[in-house]
């Protein structure tokens, strides 16, 4: 899967952890989008690091878009923790 894949992924993966962790972030829908791409790479690398996972070349590997999407919740959480929830 080339770099503009991984984007796409990571844009689409970053709304499905906003959609599963609501609420206003700090940053908006930007820094969000931006999470999700980061998300996607991280969780790839881990997946195939950890997990011994490796990456799949086809764009629609299930396992390859749970790891996107996990590793999005990861850093939106870690992202809220470090800069606070406006939710309160």
């Amino acid at each position: 899967m080339g770099v503009v894949a991984w984007i796409v992924l990571g844009l689409v993966a970053g709304a499905v952890a906003k959609i599963i962790l609501p609420g206003r972030d700090p940053g908006g829908l930007i820094v969000t989008t931006l999470i999700g791409v980061a998300g996607s790479f991280v969780g790839g690398w881990a997946s195939a690091r950890f997990l011994d996972r490796p990456i799949s070349r086809h764009f629609f590997d299930l396992p390859t878009w749970i790891a996107a999407v996990a590793g999005s919740l990861v850093l939106l959480v870690a992202y809220r923790i470090l800069f606070g929830n406006s939710r309160d």
